[in-house]
């Protein structure tokens, strides 16, 4: 059986692997489906995703990074804290998330029908990684069904964050060098 705190660090090694194979597909397949994108996804949709079209690799590398850092910062507090559980709220939004990002995905392949970057790791890897994590936090007793359903909301909050991220690839992709 995996260790908790190895577990909890796998959490960034599973974002990653998902996150890399999002910024070398990414732009490249915007480039060549963004007629289909714009043709299928509906008009008021458009106009929030329509930026996101034209990030390139470095500003989608950037903003990647930006959430790598919240991401760290969520499992080095919850490991280094974690018989004390203090921050293991922070982690469960963050695990959240994650899991919750598998369905958008699966969401985005279904609806546009063809393959979409992130799709191939988001149900590989994301997926069974957040439930066998859900499953070892509760069997540890570490969590409750009642602190996994109280820390849903606060997901939410990843909005803010991936819109920050977001405008920080916007302006470092303008410094960077194509």
């Amino acid at each position: 059986m995996l260790e908790l705190s190895h577990l909890i660090w796998l959490f960034l090694v599973v974002f990653m692997f998902h996150d890399f194979e999002e910024i070398v597909m990414v732009e490249g397949w915007v480039r060549a489906k963004k007629d289909i994108i714009r043709q299928t996804v509906p008009e008021r949709l458009m106009k929030i995703i329509e930026p996101s079209l034209s990030m390139n690799t470095a500003q989608f590398a950037v903003a990647v990074s930006c959430v790598f850092a919240v991401l760290s910062a969520a499992v080095i507090l919850t490991v280094t804290t974690l018989s004390a559980g203090t921050y293991l709220p922070f982690f469960l939004v963050c695990l959240h998330v994650m899991f919750l990002h598998v369905f958008m995905h699966v969401g985005h392949a279904v609806v546009l029908r063809m393959y979409t970057p992130g799709v191939v790791t988001a149900v590989a890897l994301v997926l069974p990684y957040s439930l066998y994590t859900y499953d070892r936090l509760l069997e540890a007793g570490l969590v409750t069904w009642s602190l996994l359903w109280s820390t849903l909301p606060f997901s939410l909050l990843i909005i803010p964050v991936l819109y920050v991220a977001h405008r920080v690839g916007e302006v470092a992709g303008k410094v960077i060098p194509r």
